[in-house]
């Protein structure tokens, strides 16, 4: 018989806000691809034996294009619903003049390259009715940067947003949604101790929105509560 759940795949679940999203998906019925680096044994193995086979686990080192290629091949016979990028690493708040290139570049490949690479490669997976969707920040927005700080990850965030607006531009007729979600300043490892919100209070306003904003095609940069970012 035919599996009528949906199916999403979660690029970079193996903990925190990825981790998360592929619970709080599971939750919500839907079947979950999610993705790790390495082999190494993460949380998103421990949901995976518990998930009764609703959830896989596929190996992704996102900076890689082989891997995203062939991550793609595998997935082939596979529709998506959902795809969703969640990647971000930050090296420090350094202003910029004295960020070294080789941290610009790990940042950038990281934050905004990795992830549109991956778009771009398993956009074809993805349902005429389907979601594309990358984690994004406020961080990201040029208009309310009025302390600065964090300018490195600021850049990358605002690059992976104009990188999504190219690619919408490029697929002006596509009728899937393109989402940047902003899950809030969450604690986590890149958010600190001090940031607002736990994962679990972030992660279902990110999955509601998602699932809200299905069948409403173009690009739409929205925060948790499923309010407008501005750019």
């Amino acid at each position: 018989m035919h599996n009528a759940r949906r199916t999403a795949l979660v690029v970079g679940a193996s903990r925190t806000l990825g981790l998360g999203l592929a619970a709080e998906l599971l939750r919500r019925d839907w079947d979950v691809i999610g993705t790790v680096r390495g082999s190494r044994r993460t949380g998103l193995h421990d949901l995976a034996e518990a998930s009764g086979g609703r959830l896989t686990v596929e190996s992704l080192e996102m900076t890689e294009p082989q891997q995203v290629s062939a991550l793609r091949d595998r997935l082939a016979r596979r529709t998506l619903d959902l795809l969703f990028v969640n990647a971000a690493i930050t090296r420090g708040d350094i202003p910029i003049g004295e960020v070294p290139t080789d941290m610009f570049t790990e940042v950038m490949i990281t934050n905004a390259l990795g992830p549109m690479r991956v778009v771009e490669s398993l956009d074809p997976l993805v349902a005429p009715t389907g979601t594309i969707g990358v984690m994004s920040s406020a961080q990201g927005s040029v208009s309310l940067n009025t302390e600065g700080g964090q300018d490195l990850y600021r850049a990358s965030k605002s690059a992976l947003n104009q990188l999504m607006r190219c690619y919408a531009a490029r697929h002006a007729e596509d009728t899937r949604t393109l989402l940047l979600m902003d899950p809030g300043w969450v604690r986590t490892e890149l958010g600190g101790p001090d940031a607002d919100l736990s994962v679990e209070e972030s992660v279902p306003g990110v999955a509601e929105t998602i699932e809200r904003q299905q069948g409403k095609p173009g690009l739409h940069f929205l925060d948790h509560k499923g309010q407008v970012v501005p750019w």
